[in-house]
C-alpha cells in the first residue's frame, strides 16, 4: 500500500498503481466483469468515490456524478473514477454498481477498501476524493463541486472552483433574464402541458422563481396563495410570469405537482436547478425569488410577502415593500388580542371536552400562545417544566392564560397532547394558526409568545425565559427580566472569578453563566453560575467548587427536566437540542 506524504490529505501525493492493487491484484473491475489494469490510470486524474447502496444521499449523488463522467468522457477529458464500496454483501454491491460506467476495487478486497477508507479519513458518504495526473490529493470535497458545479467544475482544483465562483459574482453584477434561465442547451421554459416558451418572451416582465418540493407541506400551503396572486395579476393585465425551478427527486412528484399550476416550469432535473440554489443561496422551501423587469433580483425571498400580503405585494419594489412595512408597524401598534385571535365566526379558544370560551373574556389577561407538538421530543421535554411554571403563576395571578396552537398531524395526536395541558388551545386545523405562525415568524417548536393586558406583544422569545426563570419570569416584561438579571448577579457576588480544584487540577475554573448543566461533581443539575473549563467542558456547581455543602442548593441548582429526548420527529422539521425547526 502507498503511503501519503505529509501531515494530511490536502497535497500528499500517492502513487495510485500502489494505491489501488495489491500483491495478488494488479486490476480494477467494470461493472461488466471486464478487468482492467491498474496502469491504465497512469497520468489520469482519478476521483476516488467513497459510496453505498444503503446510504440515501449516495443514491441522490450518484446520478449527478454518472452525469458529469458522461459529459467528461464524451469530451474525451483525462478523467477516471474508481468506486470504493461501503456495502456489506457483494449482492448490494453488484445492483448498486451495475448504474456505475466508471471502475471499481473489487468487493472482495475489502483490505484495500478499508485501507483507503482510513488513509483518506472518510467520515461521511458519498466522498470524492480527487487526485490528480501525478498522484496529489487536490481536494477531499470533490462531492460539493460536483454538485454544485457539475462538469465545469472539472478538474474540481480549488484553483477551478474559485474561478467559477469570480464568474458568477461578475455574472450577478451583469444579471439578465437570459443569464439566469438558460443553459446551453436549452432556451425556453415549458407549461404543464409540455409547450415549450421561449424565455425571450418573458424579458420585460418581473418573473418569480419558485424553489419548491412537492412532498413538503409548506410549499403545499403556500402555493395555492401564490396562484391566487397569480391569477389577479394576469386578470388585471399585469407583466408577472412564475417559473416552477422544481427539487423533486422523482418525475412522477413533480408531473403531479406541476399539472395544478397555471405557471411555467424549468425542466425536471434540468442541470440549471442545481446552479440556481447555490446561485441564489437557497436556505429553504417555499422560496420565491423575484426578478425585476430589467432581469436583476428584487427581492431574495418573498414568500413570507405573499403570505402575509398577497396580490398588494407586488411589483415587489422598494417603494411597495417599505409602504407594507410601514402598514405592518401601524397594525402592530393597533394590536390586540381579539385582532389575533378573531377570525369571522372563530371567535373562541376551547377548554377540554371541546367546550369554547370567547376570546373576548381573556381580554386584559396575560396570555401566552404555545406552540407546540406532540411529534416534537423538545416539546414533550419542555411541557412538564412549562405546567409546573402555569400552576405557580396562576396562584399568584388568575389573570393569566396560554393558548396551545397546535402543529401536530392528526386530531387523535393533538387530543392526546392536549390532555396533559392544564390551559386552552385553538382547535386542531384551525385557519388561525397559519395567520399566527406568520405573524409571529415561527420557525422552530416549541415556541411561546407572550402577550400583554393590552394586546401587544410583549415578547417572542419566552420559552427560552421559562426554560430558565421557571414563573419567576413573569410576565416576561423587560423590566422583570432586567431585574432576575440583578438578582442573579447579586448571587454571584462575592465568589472568586476563578478556581483551582482537585477534581479538575489540569485547568482553572473559571466562574461562567450557563442557563443548565450537570455538575461533574456532585452530578445533579444546576443553573446560571458554574466554575467552568471550556477547554475540556467541566462543570461544577459554585457549592462544589468552592468547597460548600453538597446539599441540593435551590439557590443555584436548576431542575431535572425529565428523561433524554429522543433525536426523531417529524418529516420535513431537524429536531436540534431543545427546539424542532422547519427544515
Amino acid at each position: 500500500m502507498a503511503e501519503a506524504e505529509g501531515a494530511d490529505n490536502g497535497g500528499a501525493t500517492h502513487e495510485v498503481k500502489a494505491l489501488l492493487s495489491t500483491e495478488g491484484r494488479d486490476f480494477l473491475v467494470r461493472t461488466s466483469g471486464d478487468q482492467v489494469n491498474v496502469s491504465s490510470l497512469d497520468g489520469k486524474i482519478v476521483g476516488l468515490y467513497f459510496s453505498a447502496s444503503w446510504c440515501g444521499p449516495c443514491h441522490r449523488f450518484t446520478p449527478k456524478l454518472v452525469k458529469v463522467y458522461n459529459e467528461l468522457s464524451s469530451k474525451g477529458s483525462n478523467f477516471e473514477v474508481v468506486f470504493v464500496s461501503a456495502d456489506q454483501s457483494e449482492e448490494l454491491f453488484n445492483t448498486y454498481f451495475s448504474s456505475m460506467p466508471w471502475l471499481a476495487i473489487p468487493f472482495s478486497d475489502n483490505k484495500t477498501r478499508d485501507h483507503l477508507n482510513d488513509l483518506f479519513e472518510v467520515n461521511g458518504i458519498p466522498t470524492l476524493v480527487i487526485l490528480d495526473e501525478s498522484g496529489m490529493v487536490v481536494t477531499d470535497d470533490a462531492v460539493e463541486f460536483v454538485r454544485n458545479y457539475g462538469s465545469e467544475g472539472y478538474p474540481f482544483t480549488p484553483a477551478k472552483i474559485a474561478s467559477l465562483k469570480e464568474e458568477e459574482e461578475a455574472a450577478k453584477k451583469n444579471q439578465t433574464l437570459r443569464s439566469v434561465l438558460t443553459s446551453p442547451s436549452r432556451e425556453f421554459v415549458v407549461s404543464n402541458t409540455g409547450k415549450k416558451v421561449p424565455i425571450s418572451e418573458l424579458e420585460g416582465e418581473v418573473v418569480a422563481l419558485y424553489f419548491h418540493v412537492s412532498s413538503f407541506r409548506s410549499c403545499h400551503e403556500f402555493t395555492p396563495q401564490l396562484s391566487d396572486m397569480y391569477k389577479k395579476l394576469k386578470e388585471k393585465g399585469e407583466s408577472f410570469e412564475v417559473v416552477l425551478v422544481p427539487l423533486d427527486d422523482d418525475q412522477s412528484s413533480y408531473d403531479q405537482a406541476f399539472q395544478v399550476m397555471p405557471w411555467l416550469s424549468i425542466p425536471f432535473k434540468d442541470e440549471t436547478v442545481d446552479r440556481l440554489v447555490r446561485y441564489f443561496e437557497l436556505r429553504g422551501v417555499p422560496t420565491l425569488v423575484i426578478l425585476g423587469s430589467d432581469g436583476k433580483t428584487l427581492h431574495g425571498n418573498a414568500a413570507e410577502l405573499v403570505e402575509e400580503h398577497g396580490v398588494e405585494t407586488y411589483p415587489f419594489t422598494q417603494e411597495k415593500l417599505e409602504e407594507l412595512e410601514q402598514r405592518e408597524k401601524a397594525r402592530m401598534e393597533a394590536q390586540t388580542l381579539e385582532s389575533l385571535l378573531v377570525t369571522g365566526e372563530k371567535n373562541y379558544v376551547i377548554g377540554k371536552g371541546d367546550v369554547k370560551m370567547p376570546v373576548s373574556e381573556l381580554v386584559g389577561k396575560n396570555i401566552l400562545i404555545y406552540f407546540s407538538a406532540q411529534w416534537c421530543p423538545p416539546c414533550r421535554a419542555f411541557l412538564p417544566k412549562f405546567i409546573e411554571a402555569y400552576h405557580k403563576i396562576k396562584e399568584k395571578n388568575g389573570a393569566f392564560e396560554v393558548i396551545f396552537v397546535s402543529s401536530d398531524s392528526d386530531q387523535s395526536s393533538f387530543n392526546d397532547f392536549f390532555s396533559e395541558m392544564p390551559w386552552l388551545a385553538l382547535p386542531f386545523g384551525d385557519e388561525r394558526k397559519k395567520t399566527l405562525s406568520r405573524r409571529f415568524k415561527i420557525s422552530g417548536i416549541p415556541s411561546l409568545v407572550a402577550i400583554a393586558p393590552t394586546g401587544k406583544t410583549v415578547t417572542t422569545e419566552a420559552r427560552e425565559l421559562v426554560m430558565m426563570h421557571g414563573a419567576d419570569a413573569y410576565p416576561f416584561t423587560e423590566d422583570r427580566i432586567k431585574e432576575l438579571e440583578a438578582e442573579i448577579n447579586e448571587m454571584a457576588k462575592g465568589w472568586p472569578e476563578k478556581v483551582e480544584h482537585a477534581l479538575h487540577a489540569e485547568h482553572e475554573l473559571v466562574l461562567t453563566r450557563l442557563r443548565e448543566y450537570e455538575c461533574d461533581g456532585c452530578k445533579q443539575e444546576g443553573k446560571m453560575w458554574s466554575f467552568y473549563c471550556e477547554e475540556c467542558d467541566f462543570c461544577l456547581h459554585p457549592k462544589c467548587a468552592l468547597e460548600e455543602d453538597t446539599e441540593k442548593d435551590d439557590s443555584v441548582d436548576g431542575e431535572n427536566h425529565g428523561e433524554e429526548q429522543a433525536e426523531s420527529g417529524k418529516e420535513g422539521y431537524v429536531c436540534d437540542g431543545e427546539v424542532c425547526y422547519k427544515a
